[in-house]
């Protein structure tokens, strides 16, 4: 795993939300602040 530095910018990524839409972190750029939830799935 790359080492990653604090204070920087993080790379983009693309995940779905809870309503199966893609969603990218760049969709998020300029707000102050983005809450990310990583919950483990059961199935």
């Amino acid at each position: 795993m790359p080492k990653i530095s604090l204070n920087t910018t993080a790379p983009d990524f693309t995940l779905q939300n809870f309503q199966g839409e893609t969603v990218h972190l760049s969709d998020f750029k300029g707000k102050s602040n983005v809450l990310l939830v990583f919950n483990r799935g059961f199935m």
